[in-house]
């Protein structure tokens, strides 16, 4: 005789996709429990009122990183992947990805509906979702009397460089004063910000243009999931774990099987619970790796798709630093990304990819200094490690006049993951990606960062073609949707083939590259989902 199942749904992760299932199904009264692998995180000026919350980190000694290989050990803010030709860089901790993103919340054009996506699935599907996702996140422009150097910088490349009508300032996941005006370099002083109580009923501050986005708001400015939809699904009852890193999930009669370990004081402490519903939303990589697990190590789940681990993607990301003798850049100051100049009709080559404006936190010594290299063995991405120190910090100067020109395009999205046997326990991840196909893209990207930095008097740096090491924080794919499973791993509504009531909700179930920041399209397929089990009385 089987125990009684505990939960009605259990979400693995806490990003896009699990905050926001695990909050809508809440709100419909389902008993919901959040498993988040890392901690939760909040700034230092609200610790206080929050003790059992870690700070963000600042110094060397504060915890960086999240190393899978002994997570119980190192549990901290960022996890790196490296793999021959990509490193991989995932938030870990309660928000997921929202913790270390750019703010940046955009939907993806039209023509990335156009093919690769179940039938069902399209622009004109989304748009509700996607407009409930805009809502929550509290997304808006910067003010036009609080653009910062670079911004001014991208608006002048695209009109000197003759495509003025392609620049746009993006929508962010960002609170700003509408009654603060500045004049770089006298930026706001966070001491000095008002705060405020947002619509889940947590104390936020306005953006002081401090430059630390992606490390840590200080006055939690920025709409990470932390503050909206997870107290949200807290105030209707749902459950957060933090510290939890799911290992199996296995069918019972009733629903599932969820086995994790709790990290605690430096060990693994074997824990398991039951419900109806299982959401897997650990990212691109985790929800990928924990499903190829059940299919290949444990043989839980084991007809799960043959396509699982293809199609993986980096979203086209790509960097070029470029010095400006001439003018003060102040990448540390402002949100990290605010702007764009928008090449997706494919003017360029017939390769679709927009460029942006980038921003380095003044505290990049600490999150690239000596001690990041302990967590790797291997000597191949200590080396790799090693290099990005160098090239990083060589170019950095608190005051710089370094502009970092990002992109993100449609690559050839041919990525595979896959198991690799470690010798000892569980087998690991690996990344099979080969740049042939999508280096047209990235060369084109190149090519127009120079143009961009020649136009407005900079030089862009040649980290390209020399430095084929590429980095992305927006890997997407591995667990595609398709309309059937010779096709992908689930169908429209995100649910598993062939096993029903697992869902997969997260950066993972998208089939295609998409070229834009992809947050709030993985928040609008979420929206989505929770909507479908809910309608249909799961």
């Amino acid at each position: 005789m089987c125990a009684a199942i505990a939960f009605d749904v259990v979400v693995i992760g806490s990003g896009f996709g699990g905050a926001i299932t695990a909050c809508r199904l809440a709100e419909r009264n389902y008993k919901v429990l959040i498993l988040e692998r890392g901690r939760r995180w909040i700034a230092p000026k609200y610790h206080a009122k929050h003790p059992n919350r870690t700070p963000y980190p600042r110094h060397p000694t504060d915890p960086w990183i999240w190393n899978n290989a002994c997570p119980e050990q190192l549990n901290g803010w960022a996890d790196f992947r490296v793999y021959p030709g990509m490193i991989v860089i995932q938030g870990a901790g309660v928000g997921g990805g929202s913790l270390i993103y750019a703010n940046v919340s955009v939907e993806a054009s039209r023509g990335v509906f156009a093919t690769g996506w179940p039938k069902e699935l399209t622009f004109n599907e989304l748009r509700p979702y996607y407009k409930a996702v805009a809502k929550s996140m509290d997304v808006q422009r910067i003010p036009s009397k609080q653009w910062n150097p670079r911004t001014h910088l991208v608006k002048e490349a695209a009109t000197k460089a003759g495509y003025p009508a392609k620049f746009r300032a993006l929508e962010l996941a960002v609170r700003f004063d509408p009654e603060v005006a500045f004049t770089p370099p006298n930026f706001p002083d966070p001491d000095k910000t008002r705060t405020y109580k947002n619509a889940a009923g947590i104390e936020q501050g306005f953006c002081t243009h401090t430059g630390e986005c992606d490390i840590g708001c200080p006055v939690e400015a920025k709409n990470t999931l932390a503050l909206n939809y997870i107290p949200r699904a807290e105030k209707k009852k749902a459950r957060v774990q933090a510290l939890c890193l799911v290992t199996k999930v296995e069918p019972l009669p009733q629903g599932y099987r969820v086995s994790f370990d709790r990290l605690q004081k430096g060990q693994r402490v074997p824990d398991q619970v039951t419900s109806r519903i299982v959401i897997v939303a650990a990212g691109s990589m985790g929800s990928t790796e924990l499903l190829l697990k059940c299919r290949d190590y444990y043989k839980t789940l084991p007809n799960i798709s043959s396509a699982l681990g293809l199609n993986w993607s980096s979203n086209g990301d790509f960097l070029t630093p470029a010095f400006y003798p001439n003018r003060v850049i102040s990448p540390s100051k402002g949100p990290t990304i605010s702007s764009a100049i928008d090449f997706h009709d494919k003017s360029q080559n017939g390769q679709s990819f927009w460029v942006q404006d980038g921003g380095l936190p003044h505290l990049l010594g600490n999150y690239f200094g000596p001690g990041i290299q302990q967590p790797f063995k291997n000597l191949r991405a200590k080396a790799i490690i090693t290099s990005l120190q160098k090239s990083i910090l060589q170019s950095y100067d608190p005051v710089s006049k370094i502009m970092p020109w990002f992109a993100q395009g449609v690559d050839a999205g041919d990525g595979r993951l896959s198991l690799t046997p470690s010798g000892i326990g569980e087998p690991g991840l690996n990344l099979s990606w080969n740049i042939k196909r999508s280096r047209p893209l990235f060369d084109e990207i190149a090519r127009m960062h120079r143009f961009l930095s020649e136009k407005t008097d900079g030089m862009a740096m040649p980290a390209w073609p020399t430095n084929p090491n590429l980095i992305t924080p927006h890997p997407l794919g591995g667990c595609n949707m398709a309309d059937d499973p010779a096709n992908g791993v689930v169908d429209h509504k995100g649910e598993v083939f062939r096993y029903t009531n697992l869902f997969v909700a997260d950066g993972a179930i998208i089939p295609r590259p998409l070229g834009v920041n992809p947050s709030r399209t993985i928040g609008a397929l979420a929206e989505r989902i929770a909507k479908i089990i809910a309608d249909d009385g799961r």
